[in-house]
């Protein structure tokens, strides 16, 4: 089917968001966005249509171009969205396949880029009399990769294209978009593809990884490590490979984790390897785990990492981490070994969330902002802290300021809450869900800083970076279940 006008305008307003500036010169364009009835996406609608470009850059810092058989242009990858893809993203992709025969999977979204173009550019099409087509305008979103893959050689297709071009950042044919290059650091160091998990405990403890000692077949044998792996296709964002890596090897769902920094590694070759590291807290027993790789799991205090076989940079990683946290609460002699207990009373923070179901099943969420300090680039539901507010007034409140939704307190239900709690120096928080039986109105994108598109799910088939206890929290409610945890120590 073709692409939503919702779906395009959610785009355009968190470019927007990002370049104030440039919406006057975008007015033709938001004009038709804000028409109903006609699909902006399609070639069809000659008053100006919507076209997907890919802004490719490799190791070099270069910028790939192609240069067109009509008039000889040299431009960006790029094309008409088909009724096939179900993003503009996946446009893009698919025109820079077509045009260059890069796959998508040797490409990675440029890191704050994911959903959000890095220029739109509005340029006119002169008329092909021969094929009946008018003049008119095409209004180029252009998504920013980098190319991770260095084998991955363009390769020229037999129409439509007569060269293939890497281009320095000054040689950009458009203005506009080598302005915006230009403030990008575009040559740096090789991306990393690999990712591990800092996992760490209230007591100040780390959890390691004891690895098979099978030298020749696996990296660092018989070393103690963090959890982690590489990069797969599937995998959109370095966190999202690092919670695929730890569900994989010990079947293990943490509900916060957030970049602390990389690692550098060195592989079999002497080559340096960047593994992106992420921190996170848990609190079980790694006893109780299923390890699907390695000898066993098992915490280590800072002080006691000497003792190990460990790599320097893996020690010393842990040791800048522990330097950030609190000292751990001392703990008496006659306390028995397990979990940390309670440290006295600390506040809660309450966290209200819109369960909003509609008659065919479906669920609303909202795709969170890549700049967001919660979940980027992630799906949740609505939700909001409370203030000075009772949860009611809050869910009200928030549903009407981030969608334009109106909900009478009357239509409210609770029908799930979770107790979750991430890293130890935030406080732990209470997940109210509330269903909302009636409301006014559609979901609109009304703070495009913070949520970038709205979309309603099949519960069965959610979006797989979808935020840990929203997704346990709408299993939850499917179930009739009223209360979960998350996080807390087993």
């Amino acid at each position: 089917m073709p692409l939503s006008h919702h779906h395009i305008r959610t785009t355009v307003d968190a470019y927007l968001a990002r370049h104030p500036h440039e919406r006057e010169q975008l007015g033709v364009f938001l004009n038709a966005l804000d028409r109903t009835g006609e699909d902006i996406a399609s070639r069809s609608i000659v008053t100006g249509h919507v076209t997907c470009g890919a802004i490719v850059v490799d190791q070099l810092g270069r910028v790939l171009h192609v240069r067109h058989l009509s008039g000889g242009k040299v431009l960006v990858p790029g094309g008409h969205a088909e009724t096939t893809d179900d993003s503009l993203t996946v446009a893009a992709l698919r025109q820079l396949h077509e045009e260059t025969g890069i796959p998508p999977q040797a490409l990675t979204p440029w890191p704050g880029y994911e959903t959000v173009p890095l220029d739109i550019d509005i340029h006119d099409i002169d008329p092909h009399t021969g094929e009946g087509e008018p003049g008119h305008q095409q209004i180029g979103l252009r998504f920013l990769f980098r190319l991770h893959a260095a084998e991955e050689e363009p390769v020229v297709p037999q129409k439509e294209i007569s060269g293939i071009e890497w281009r320095t950042v000054d040689r950009v044919p458009s203005p506009a978009l080598r302005e915006k290059l230009l403030k990008l650091p575009l040559q740096v160091e090789p991306e990393a593809a690999n990712a591990s998990a800092l996992i760490y405990n209230d007591r100040g403890e780390y959890l390691l990884h004891l690895r098979d000692y099978f030298p020749g077949q696996i990296r660092e044998p018989g070393v103690w490590s963090l959890l982690g792996g590489g990069r797969e296709p599937q995998d959109s964002t370095l966190e999202h490979t690092v919670r695929r890596e730890l569900a994989e090897e010990a079947g293990l769902d943490l509900a916060d984790l957030t970049p602390f920094g990389t690692e550098r590694a060195t592989d079999d070759t002497g080559a340096t390897v960047p593994i992106a590291v992420h921190a996170g807290c848990w609190n079980g027993d790694p006893r109780e785990l299923h390890l699907t790789e390695g000898v066993m799991l098992a915490w280590f205090p800072p002080s006691d990492l000497h003792r190990l076989r460990i790599a320097d940079t893996t020690s010393d990683l842990v040791q800048r981490h522990a330097a950030c946290l609190p000292a751990p609460r001392s703990k008496p002699e006659s306390e028995e070994e397990g979990p940390a207990a309670p440290c006295g009373t600390v506040p809660n923070i309450i966290g209200v969330h819109l369960y909003l179901e509609k008659p065919d099943g479906t669920v609303l969420l909202g795709l969170r902002h890549p700049s967001a300090p919660f979940a980027p680039s992630a799906w949740h539901v609505l939700a909001g802290h409370c203030e000075q507010e009772n949860a009611i007034a809050c869910l009200i409140r928030e549903a009407r300021e981030e969608a334009g939704l109106h909900i009478e307190r009357q239509d409210v239900e609770l029908v799930h809450v979770v107790h979750h709690i991430g890293r130890p120096r935030n406080p732990p928080r209470m997940g109210l869900f509330f269903r909302a039986h009636a409301w006014r109105g559609e979901p609109e994108l009304r703070e495009p800083d913070k949520c970038t598109e709205w979309r309603f799910w099949d519960p069965t088939a959610l979006p797989h970076n979808l935020v840990p206890y929203t997704r346990m929290a709408i299993a939850k409610i499917q179930n009739g279940e009223l209360y979960s945890e998350m996080g807390w120590p087993a």
